[in-house]
């Protein structure tokens, strides 16, 4: 798992150990994050953390590798699922990786793709991989309250550059930055499904509108309270959902395996089509080929499962 440290990912990983005695949670974390372990109220003995930092892909790398070293070790069994659940949100769309990408999309595109390309091998077979999206992607007032602007789709290699949005230097063109990433995130879960077929299930996970789980920690001071203190009060209503459901939820969906078609988009438990957007072959086979190429230096010559 990443982003099994806080917010809905911690649920999940909580959920898993308590409800699934015979499974060894793997957590990808950001070195030096505390007492990850305590953390979930389980035997350490069934965790391991291991170092990854999400905006850097050397780092991806390793962690993998790290992953990989312990299946082939037998010190933990092949991978049985993968949640990818990390992500983040930044205040503008100037942020940039030490690789030089726009962080949003490193983080929310590139890492989920080196871990995916890299661990392939060492998964079980009919291993299943869930991937976080949101419902931001959609871009109308239904699905974000108005609060994220929708996608602005462009050539990858744009989007993966600081400045790709327009008036790059304010927390619009961050959200925007935010809800185009997550529609990348779903034109490759379908793209898994169709060149790993056989191998295994790909699924991506809404888990609608989930406030106080941290993602607006680096907006400004009122707009973090109001999503501290304010926002939660929605989940009183079908239009948010709380960080414990959404969890249980994740937990579901990564449990799921065949009982959803492969590509499938889940929201909020129920298997529903996912924006019309989101099904353009043209753009899902130019991201494709476009994240191949900008994670080749980490994959490997070995990495050409296709």
């Amino acid at each position: 798992m990443t982003g099994a440290t806080r917010g809905i990912g911690h649920v999940a990983a909580r959920r898993v150990l308590a409800e699934s005695p015979q499974s060894h949670l793997l957590v990808l974390a950001r070195p030096g994050t505390p007492d990850v372990v305590r953390s979930f109220g389980a035997d350490p003995a069934r965790v391991s953390v291991i170092d990854a930092d999400l905006a850097s892909m050397g780092s991806m790398q390793a962690a993998a590798f790290h992953v990989a070293a312990l299946v082939s070790d037998g010190v933990v069994p092949p991978i049985r699922v993968m949640a990818l659940n990390g992500g983040v949100q930044h205040t503008n769309a100037l942020t940039v990786t030490e690789d030089g990408f726009e962080s949003t999309f490193a983080v929310n595109v590139l890492a989920n793709h080196v871990l995916i390309r890299l661990l392939g091998e060492d998964a079980a077979p009919a291993a299943h991989t869930v991937v976080t999206v949101s419902d931001t992607h959609f871009g109308d007032l239904r699905h974000n309250l108005g609060m994220v602007p929708g996608p602005r789709w462009a050539d990858p290699q744009t989007l993966v550059r600081p400045g790709a949005f327009p008036r790059p230097a304010r927390a619009s063109a961050g959200r925007m930055a935010y809800s185009t990433s997550k529609l990348a995130g779903i034109y490759l879960v379908h793209a898994y499904s169709r060149h790993f077929a056989g191998d295994g299930t790909f699924h991506a996970y809404n888990p609608g509108f989930v406030p106080a789980t941290g993602l607006a920690r680096e907006a400004a001071a009122p707009a973090r309270y109001v999503m501290r203190r304010i926002m939660p009060l929605l989940t009183l209503s079908p239009l948010a959902t709380s960080a414990q459901r959404a969890g249980e939820l994740l937990t579901d969906a990564m449990f799921a395996g065949n009982a959803a078609p492969n590509g499938a988009y889940i929201d909020r438990g129920r298997v529903v089509d996912s924006s019309p957007e989101s099904y353009d072959i043209g753009r899902e086979t130019e991201l494709w080929d476009a994240v191949e190429s900008l994670t080749a230096p980490f994959l490997g010559p070995d990495s050409d499962r296709q």
